[in-house]
């Protein structure tokens, strides 16, 4: 099987424009600028099926703030 070269996001902001991102490698998180800040979503063990195919899930777990 391939590797996903997208993933899945859940939870965060209801309106976090898009839902499935491209994966950026290194590491299990994602990180997405929002709002002056970045949304940090950890991967997990599951799969969801979608438009695009089944996709990892990454979950939210934190927002941090660009300062300024």
């Amino acid at each position: 099987m391939a590797k996903a070269t997208k993933a899945v996001l859940e939870g965060g902001p209801e309106d976090l424009p898009e839902r499935i991102v491209p994966l950026t490698p290194p590491g299990p998180d994602i990180k997405i600028p929002f709002r002056g800040g970045y949304e940090h979503f950890k991967e997990t063990d599951r799969q969801r099926d979608t438009k695009e195919g089944e996709l990892p899930v990454y979950e939210w777990w934190e927002r941090t703030e660009v300062p300024g």
